[in-house]
């Protein structure tokens, strides 16, 4: 694990976005940054920090753990459905095939939680009970395990500002989004992922909680796509403390960033007006847990780094172009 003060030497400098001169326009997503070579898609992973679709701040060394720890999922899960990824020529970057986004966010929970309007819990705790086109029983508690992984997809929101909205698999097939087969894959898909994470994540003392996964389309063929299993686009919990945490109405120990989403909804802020500043202190607990999850997860100790690395970023990335 980084030391504490490594972590804030960096933050004057932390990767807030870098330009490429030998290549042509930039993309920016909520923490992506890309740029399109052929049928290839260069991606940069920023250390941007994003929750309730807005971009809130920055997070040192947190574009590379987020970058390498897909890398390592998507290794471990290519026997599950094809993916995106080429190669990864700097800790920071992606080579990926340039593929069609599909714009649904396959969101599997295993458990129902969450602060976010889009989580079950949110909807539960007022009173719904038909959430995503699902039933749900009377007197469930906050973090308990649901009996089967569901599915609730959202739409994809895509810009900065943009919130998903809660889609059901009616919805998806009767707006013709994609078609009823090719849905039929992806919750197929998405279903074995999440079953996979959950059996690798409970042999490193964790639970993956919940998680999103997208697809897109590579000449006509299904892949995955994004990211995979981490901390942005999952929440992890600790095993062994769950249980007694539980019972005495605790959250679970985390290594995600709902302790981020936590941080900001105690203070009044769920995505909408002028978010608070995030503090030093919340800055380190953010990036110490997402090192953690990656060095639970991959049992590989994160390599730091000197920052300022946007000329790093932009010489491997030339270099890659050049072979």
């Amino acid at each position: 694990m980084l030391r504490s003060k490594t972590i804030l030497c960096a933050l004057p400098n932390v990767l807030k976005t870098v330009d490429v001169p030998t290549l042509e326009e930039k993309y920016h997503g909520k923490v992506r940054d890309f740029y399109i070579k052929g049928d290839r898609r260069i991606i940069v992973t920023t250390d941007r920090q994003s929750a309730f679709d807005v971009i809130l701040g920055c997070i040192p060394f947190k574009g590379a753990v987020l970058n390498l720890l897909s890398a390592f999922w998507f290794e471990k899960t290519k026997h599950i459905v094809s993916n995106h990824l080429i190669a990864v020529p700097d800790p920071n970057v992606s080579v990926v095939h340039n593929c069609t986004p599909i714009p649904i966010e396959m969101i599997v929970r295993g458990y129902i939680s969450g602060v976010t309007k889009t989580s079950i819990w949110y909807s539960y705790q007022q009173g719904e009970r038909s959430i995503y086109g699902i039933k749900f029983p009377d007197g469930l508690v906050k973090n308990q395990k649901l009996p089967t992984p569901v599915i609730t997809p959202t739409t994809h929101g895509g810009g900065r500002g943009d919130h998903d909205e809660r889609l059901t698999r009616e919805d998806i097939i009767k707006r013709n989004i994609v078609s009823p087969q090719l849905y039929a894959q992806m919750e197929k898909a998405a279903l074995a992922l999440f079953a996979y994470g959950s059996a690798h994540c409970k042999k490193r003392g964790l639970i993956l909680v919940d998680t999103k996964y997208e697809f897109g389309l590579y000449k006509g063929k299904l892949m995955l796509m994004d990211e995979i299993h981490t901390p942005d686009s999952s929440r992890f919990w600790v095993s062994e403390s769950y249980q007694a945490r539980i019972k005495k109405g605790l959250e679970p120990e985390n290594f995600d960033k709902e302790f981020l989403r936590i941080w900001y909804a105690e203070r009044g802020y769920r995505g909408d007006g002028k978010p608070p500043v995030m503090t030093k202190g919340l800055i380190l607990s953010v990036a110490k847990r997402y090192i953690a999850v990656y060095e639970k997860t991959t049992r590989m100790k994160f390599a730091g780094f000197s920052y300022p690395i946007e000329d790093r970023i932009a010489k491997a990335i030339t270099a890659y172009l050049s072979l």
